[in-house]
């Protein structure tokens, strides 16, 4: 008879400077009620016998239909005015992964990376491409304005704003990184009672965006990364340095070959490489037994995990 492994999943909704006197209290406790029905929708897969594929999907899907997180419904504008979507997903049982990248009318992005891994020979699709895969395979479509919302609007009128008053690209483009909006990223991490891993990530980029820019989301080792033998990663921040450092399988990798926890290795990554480099944001993990692990390097990070043990949902960087 198999043995039945401790069985648990960690979310987040994205890192960056999230600080209490930016959130009304009817705004926080709606937030924190998404990520704990994300939290519930995720850990009740698990705990019917489900796999941990699926546990994370029920989780993403769930907060890429609320306005609250910049992934699905909440996405956020490219300097054009439109939302261009990205996603991956990663099975730590046999390394099989899949993920889209600037998808425009995919209500539900992991969805669509779903499929890629499920019935493509490919690893990612992007643009056109993706989003005529994910209407064959049967995927809800929406019109892009679907994906509005007047607070990502907002946000884009300000950098906008910034934009036409310096007539500089360059100066455009580094206020847009140097302003919060980088670090929307929705993800989970679960872990079945078969002892499988899976980690997924979802985000609406980066405010103004160009040139289809993809980030870290997408990308299999940078945004995500599972493997049995160590870890599952999720990843939210500042994208092109957890590209660079190829942040989620640096974790993983330090689990396996150096025989140290998954949350010192998840410290000396990104408390410790990133950081001194500039690189801002975290992640979520979790190690084969079914401890889950939550490290970021800003002021907050939208996150929560759900265990047969506890259940916590958390906002800020002084809470537990």
């Amino acid at each position: 008879m198999a043995t039945e492994h401790n069985i648990g999943i960690v979310i987040h909704g994205g890192a960056g400077t999230i600080k209490r006197d930016q959130l009304s209290a009817a705004q926080e406790q709606s937030i924190r009620t998404d990520l704990q029905a994300a939290l519930d929708a995720g850990y009740a897969v698990l705990a019917a016998g489900g796999d941990s594929t699926q546990a994370i999907i029920a989780a993403i899907q769930l907060m890429e239909d609320s306005p609250h997180f910049n992934a699905g419904k909440g996405a956020v504008y490219t300097k054009p005015g439109k939302h261009e979507l990205d996603a991956s997903i990663m099975r730590g049982s046999d390394l099989e992964a899949g993920a889209v990248a600037g998808v425009s009318f995919t209500k539900n992005p992991i969805l669509a990376a779903e499929q890629v891994m499920l019935h493509s020979p490919h690893v990612m699709l992007a643009g056109t491409g993706a989003d005529t895969f994910s209407k064959a395979k049967g995927l809800a479509q929406v019109t892009n304005d679907y994906f509005d919302t007047e607070a990502r609007f907002k946000a884009w009128q300000e950098v906008d704003a910034k934009t036409k008053a310096k007539q500089q690209e360059q100066a455009a483009a580094k206020d847009v990184l140097d302003a919060e909006f980088k670090f929307g990223t929705v993800g989970a991490v679960a872990v079945d009672q078969n002892g499988d891993l899976a980690a997924g990530t979802s985000t609406g980029g980066m405010t103004y965006k160009a040139w289809g820019r993809i980030g870290d989301s997408p990308v299999i080792g940078a945004g995500t990364y599972a493997d049995n033998r160590s870890c599952g990663i999720s990843a939210t921040g500042h994208g092109e340095f957890f590209i660079r450092y190829a942040v989620a399988h640096d974790i993983c990798a330090r689990v396996r070959y150096q025989n140290v926890s998954l949350q010192q290795a998840a410290d000396a990554v990104i408390m410790g490489e990133l950081k001194k480099v500039g690189g801002s944001g975290g992640i979520i993990g979790m190690d084969p037994a079914g401890q889950p692990v939550m490290v970021f390097n800003t002021p907050g990070m939208y996150r929560g995990y759900k265990t047969p043990q506890q259940s916590v949902v958390a906002i800020y960087d002084d809470e537990d």
